[in-house]
């Protein structure tokens, strides 16, 4: 991703340029979703106890441990690592459902304000990545789960501006996500806009967010379940005048980084021992925010590592439960019984973003139809699946074994079909070189048929209406 600086030294959201200040929050969220997604499936959230116990054990023994002692500990250690696994997976999927509902509040709040949100395409076309606008600007990657990764989801999510030396740079737009936030709330508080109310937007109580679902559920060493979401933290909501964009976007940046007043980065450093009523994003202090959590996920790390140190056991704990996966990789660097796999689940990913935008260019039933048999389906059912299969597939490259990960990369969709089409003819190929995936062929074909908008021509027969913003007050 190339980096975007909307604005200039002195920056400033207003009227005229609001529209893009907007699209450029959207795309915020849209670059965080396949950073977030490729590190969740990169961990085994079930991983095998009685291997992680037997390999303790045979480290413990051979540093002069008897084996009932060995076995006791490992015992326990085992039964850590097991419920970190499953609690960090649990944690990093629920910031990314969040993030979706990040990028629908923030497309409504376009549609309201500034015309059709686009999405299709917005994905990092290179990798590393940055966030578009951050400042000081720093590299996000596509990579497993470690201490440098959560430390990157840190300064992603960071209610301060991050103070690193390593990463000051020339001031630019803004220096936390919240503070973007803030430029666009200044310029909704302080001016008189017009809020289209005749075009579409996602709406709540229709079923299209769910702020849980089985993979943002872990388990404690107790054995007791924990939704690591909260009902009462936000929802879809229906721009429709001032103070309903002002909600949206408080629950965006409260979600992401906490209550106002939340610490964040104390000196560059996270601070482990304890959590504050600001590091919540609820009124019921129930779910953390995005930083927290990742917060605690860096926290658990330190104290597992610990613990296992003064157990006489030096070792990466995350090589017990997280998969060796390329940095950054790329399909074409795929060999030819993976790329095509690679293809398709691209593909999918891409359709969603596709079947999105197409939502605002749709009301009622046909919206509602896209949304639950379209997009609930490929991202349940589809997408989900496809990640799980890939990563079963192993490849050489440099000379190193790595699984293949899904790379979450736009996929260029033509103009001479159909999305769904060409969605049908990648799954044949994909399914002739990988015949494990034969199961998505009915799945896909379910889909619903939505065509792909092209950059600056839509579909006037589906009642989408031209916004212009009312300027007259500035």
């Amino acid at each position: 991703m190339v980096r975007t600086n909307f604005f200039s030294k002195q920056a400033e959201v207003t009227p005229e340029n609001l529209g893009e200040a907007i699209q450029q929050a959207i795309e915020i969220e849209i670059a965080t979703i396949p950073v977030y997604l490729f590190t969740y499936y990169t961990i085994n959230r079930v991983p095998d106890q009685d291997a992680i116990s037997g390999s303790i054990v045979q480290e413990l023994t051979r540093a002069g441990k008897s084996l009932s002692e060995a076995s006791a500990i490992a015992l326990d250690l085992s039964a850590d690592i097991m419920v970190y696994a499953n609690k960090a997976g649990a944690l990093i999927m629920s910031v990314a459902i969040e993030e979706m509902l990040h990028m629908a509040l923030s497309s409504n709040l376009k549609q309201a304000l500034a015309g059709l949100p686009q999405l299709a395409g917005k994905s990092p076309s290179t990798w590393p990545a940055f966030l578009p606008g951050h400042i000081p600007p720093f590299p996000i990657n596509r990579e497993k789960l470690s201490q440098d990764q959560l430390m990157t989801f840190l300064k992603i999510e960071s209610p301060k501006p991050l103070t690193d030396p390593k990463l000051l740079a020339a001031p630019i737009p803004y220096e936390t996500i919240g503070l973007f936030y803030k430029m666009i709330k200044d310029c909704i508080i302080n001016n008189d806009l017009y809020y289209n109310l005749r075009s579409p937007q996602l709406l709540p109580g229709k079923g299209y967010y769910a702020q849980n679902n089985i993979d943002t559920l872990y388990y404690d060493k107790e054995h007791k379940p924990h939704f690591t979401n909260s009902e009462d933290s936000g929802d879809l909501l229906h721009v429709r005048d001032r103070e309903s964009a002002l909600h949206a976007i408080t629950c965006i940046v409260d979600q992401g980084e906490g209550m106002p007043g939340a610490p964040g980065f104390e000196d560059g450093k996270v601070d482990c021992s304890k959590i504050v009523p600001d590091d919540y994003d609820d009124p019921g202090e129930k779910e953390l925010s995005h930083f927290e959590k990742f917060a605690r996920i860096y926290c658990l790390h330190n104290t597992l590592t610990e613990k296992f140190k003064t157990n006489g056991i030096d070792t990466d704990i995350t090589s017990y439960f997280v998969v060796n996966v390329q940095k950054n990789p790329s399909t074409v660097n795929y060999p030819p019984n993976i790329a095509p796999v690679s293809d398709l689940l691209n593909a999918v990913y891409t359709y969603l973003f596709v079947m999105v935008e197409n939502c605002y260019l749709q009301a009622g039933s046909t919206q509602f139809e896209i949304f639950m048999f379209g997009i609930h389906k490929s991202m349940i059912f589809i997408l989900n699946s496809i990640c799980g299969d890939i990563m079963k597939l192993t490849y050489e490259f440099e000379g190193q074994t790595y699984a293949a990960a899904p790379t979450f990369e736009d996929y260029a969709f033509g103009l001479v079909s159909s999305p769904k089409t060409q969605l049908i003819e990648l799954f044949n190929i994909a399914a002739a070189v990988y015949p494990t995936i034969n199961y998505l062929g009915q799945r896909i074909s379910d889909l619903p048929d939505v065509p792909l908008q092209v950059e600056g021509k839509f579909n006037n027969s589906a009642g989408y209406t031209s916004i212009k913003l009312n300027t007259s007050s500035c």
